[in-house]
């Protein structure tokens, strides 16, 4: 079963910032990151259960070749994207959306 997906504006910010800092870092580097996020995206929906949750009820999905999670919590039958947000940064930013 495929869960629908609801990205929150403040991830959606999130995903935008990346894949321009990306996409100025060499062209085309943009879009092969918002195809790695979409590839998570698209394993979260079809196996929500696979990532442990790691505060309150979010669970992270780590994506491929870029060092960023995708943060996201069960809600009835969808998936609300919290955050969008590279492995360093401080987990407050992304924790006080909870």
């Amino acid at each position: 079963m495929r869960l629908s997906l609801i990205i929150r504006p403040e991830a959606e910010a999130d995903l935008a910032e990346a894949k321009d800092w990306y996409e100025r870092q060499r062209q085309g580097l943009g879009l092969e990151f918002v195809l790695s996020v979409e590839e998570a995206l698209d394993r979260i929906r079809r196996m929500p259960h696979v990532h442990a949750e790691i505060y309150k009820g979010v669970r992270r999905s780590a994506t491929r070749r870029f060092p960023y999670g995708v943060y996201y919590r069960l809600t009835g039958e969808s998936v609300t994207v919290i955050a969008v947000m590279h492995s360093r940064r401080d987990p407050r930013r992304w924790q006080e959306r909870v």
